[in-house]
């Protein structure tokens, strides 16, 4: 297979098996400030992202701190990897402590040019599978762009919310959340690599992360409501430890917006189809 050839890796696919192992999810809540789950508890909106995870030794490592690409990932080891957005379907939720696995494809691989230059966009399903039951179907967009400056102003105006949370970002939650995500990214918690080779003002708020709080923040408002599909992107990066606010409206019956806002201007935003 030819690395040159990104569009190679279409179709590719991997299984990865997790516990869903208690231990783990208490520091998975300990990172989020929230509460441990008991065995059978469901997982909050967005925690399978904190498992299934696949280690690699650190001589298959990229300078960047991921995984060396050109394995499951197409290869692209000259550009900066970006988390972009996806949207999820949830038929039910994953419990805590009871086996389960995610089974993964690699769905797109597409060049494109924008003003930054080239970018290579990449999705990628997974199937979450607990029980022999589907619980989470997933597509998942990554953005490989060639190195320049990041976009750091946001354009769009936030609108008016219904509720809000306010989150400090401190660098040990950056640490705590890369750690039980096993993310190796380095702009999360290598400051000098963040700022000196990607370019950044300083360590970057996970995206994944983000996509979490503002559901956990729907999830605090509309206790009542159980979530049936999600779809999400990023804007621009969040440099910590400046604050932001998780926050959202329902936008009419069963539909909820969702943001994370810095400064009057958002910088993740999200569209929510719920039931009550």
């Amino acid at each position: 297979m030819s690395t040159q050839d990104p569009g190679a890796w279409l179709g590719r696919s991997e299984t990865c098996e997790d516990n869903l192992d208690l231990g783990h999810a208490e520091k998975v809540a300990l990172a989020l400030d929230e509460h441990a789950l008991k065995e059978g508890e469901p997982l909050p909106l967005l925690w399978q992202w904190c498992f299934f995870v696949r280690g690699v030794p650190y001589a298959e490592t990229g300078t960047d701190g991921h995984a060396r690409r050109g394995g499951f990932l197409p290869a692209a080891d000259d550009r900066n990897r970006m988390w972009a957005g996806g949207r999820l379907k949830f038929f039910e939720p994953l419990r805590a402590g009871i086996p389960a696995r995610r089974e993964s494809t690699i769905l797109a691989v597409n060049e494109k040019t924008g003003r930054t230059g080239k970018l290579l966009f990449v999705t990628v399903g997974h199937q979450y599978v607990q029980d022999d039951r589907l619980c989470i179907d997933e597509e998942q967009d990554i953005v490989y762009r060639e190195p320049s400056p990041p976009k750091l102003q946001g354009s769009n105006g936030a609108p008016d919310a219904q509720w809000s949370e306010e989150v400090t970002p401190s660098t040990l939650m950056l640490f705590r959340y890369s750690a039980v995500t096993y993310n190796g990214h380095r702009i999360h918690y290598d400051h000098p690599y963040a700022t000196q080779t990607e370019g950044y003002p300083g360590l970057v708020v996970h995206g994944p992360m983000l996509a979490t709080l503002m559901c956990r923040s729907f999830t605090r408002a509309n206790p009542d409501s159980v979530a049936t599909s999600l779809s999400y992107r990023g804007l621009r990066p969040l440099i910590a430890p400046t604050p932001f606010r998780a926050a959202g409206r329902v936008s009419e019956a069963g539909k909820a917006n969702l943001w994370v806002e810095q400064d009057g201007t958002l910088a993740h935003q999200a569209e929510l189809e719920f039931k009550a």
